[in-house]
């Protein structure tokens, strides 16, 4: 008979049972039903133990959604110091956790720091990593030796990071489709790019697909979640829902299985350009290949034309995703597309996804979302402006706004014309 995923994983086992409680608290779910979503993996745990401080968090159904920020230096833009700023930021507004996307710079130094300063489960994408030295040394990608890959993830997974993005299901197979089945914007993955030239140079499989026992025995001893990544998600809303996408998904969904039945917990990375009359099909299908892993999305964004405002397009899409199934939304930003985000511009991203989060949740009647609109509406009835602040996604904002009149008890827009104090005792 074999063993369950519980049974596999002494590190995920010992991190339940130590925080058991507190999870039990904050998801609003009895303890039983976290465990049983955990070994059926529709819920996973991230917490590596190696990661000093840290805070573990759940993911997946009947889980509240959570958010991520993307953050990390690139060749054009690279300071250390401006990244730990945009860290506070990201925990600051609310995010659940972080994601190091650094492409520049002295990438262990800046892992190790934001893994000491980030009591949130950090991920990271190591193929970025061994891309860089590569590419510094002036080699092809195509030279990538897959013992360097493998080596890197071991070396994330000792620092600590508690989740991976890795492309394990893009095939070599996936990769022809999307470069040679005429694509809007062929592939906009870094890391699938990366693979798809190293597989179509040397005409060989993806090495994270044919050794995914060895990517397993690596990430089993520190809970490392594998998120698996979609190499081949559409980057133009017109590439949505195309071979090459669904190819990749059906891989996943037996990874994902697969990793499972060997101790191994797994997400599952979601579209990106997406329509929106196109989002809820996306999202279920994927959900149904993948045996309802949960379900990482960036957005999806549902138009292509607003750059400067994609953090809006990908909330519009991510609530409805979020009612359509989504788990846990990577936040945009007003830099998407154009440049790395300002510390103001990963609040916006973090709120934006939040925000996008809470509508979805209102719309699947989750009960803590359900209840914190109770008590904003009754709060707004009574003109209980430390109620409204208490249920606000954002407190902090209300109070900055209601600033130059907060000894009113209206608003500044209706003052004495104020509808709810005009019917008070009627």
């Amino acid at each position: 008979m074999s063993q369950s995923l519980l049974e596999q994983n002494p590190a995920l086992r010992s991190l339940l049972a130590a925080h058991a409680d507190r999870l039990a608290d904050q998801e609003q779910l009895p303890a039983e039903t976290i465990r049983a979503a955990v070994e059926s993996g529709s819920m996973v745990l991230l917490g590596n133990p190696a990661h000093a401080g840290l805070e573990p968090i759940l993911v997946g159904q009947p889980a509240q959604v959570k958010v991520n920020a993307n953050i990390g230096t690139s060749p054009l833009c690279n300071c250390p110091a401006t990244e730990e700023r945009k860290l506070k930021a990201a925990l600051d507004a609310g995010a659940d956790t972080v994601m190091d996307l650094s492409i520049a710079g002295d990438l262990d130094a800046i892992r190790t720091g934001m893994l000491k300063h980030c009591p949130k489960p950090l991920g990271t994408v190591p193929i970025y990593a061994v891309g860089q030295g590569i590419l510094d040394a002036e080699r092809d990608i195509a030279t990538l030796r897959p013992d360097e890959l493998f080596d890197e993830i071991a070396k994330h997974a000792a620092q600590g990071v508690d989740f991976i993005t890795v492309h394990c299901g893009l095939s070599r197979r996936g990769a022809e489709l999307a470069v040679k089945d005429n694509r809007a914007l062929g592939i906009v993955s870094r890391g699938g790019s990366m693979l798809a030239r190293w597989m179509l140079e040397n005409e060989r499989e993806n090495p994270l697909l044919e050794d995914f026992d060895r990517l397993l025995d690596i990430c089993r001893p520190y809970n490392v979640t594998l998120s698996l990544g979609d190499g081949l998600r559409p980057g133009a809303g017109v590439d949505a829902g195309d071979a090459a996408q669904w190819e990749e998904v059906i891989n996943l969904g037996r990874l994902a299985s697969y990793a499972l039945e060997r101790g191994v917990q797994c997400m599952i990375e979601g579209p990106g350009h997406v329509p929106l009359h196109q989002v809820r099909a996306q999202i279920q299908g994927i959900k149904r290949l993948t045996h309802n892993a949960p379900l990482y999305v960036l957005g999806p964004l549902c138009c292509d034309s607003a750059p400067g405002y994609d953090h809006i397009a990908g909330a519009i899409g991510g609530a409805l995703g979020v009612e359509a199934g989504v788990d846990f939304l990577c936040y945009l930003t007003p830099a998407e597309h154009l440049t790395l985000p300002t510390e103001e511009d990963v609040r916006a991203g973090v709120m934006a996804s939040r925000v996008a989060a809470h509508v979805g949740e209102v719309a699947l009647g989750r009960p803590t979302a359900v209840q914190r609109e109770a008590a904003m509406n009754a709060a707004r009835k009574a003109l209980d402006w430390a109620g409204m602040a208490k249920a606000a996604l954002d407190p902090s904002t209300l109070a900055k706004r209601r600033e130059a009149h907060k000894s009113e008890e209206v608003c500044a827009m209706c003052g004495k014309f104020c509808s709810v104090k005009m019917l008070r005792g009627h």
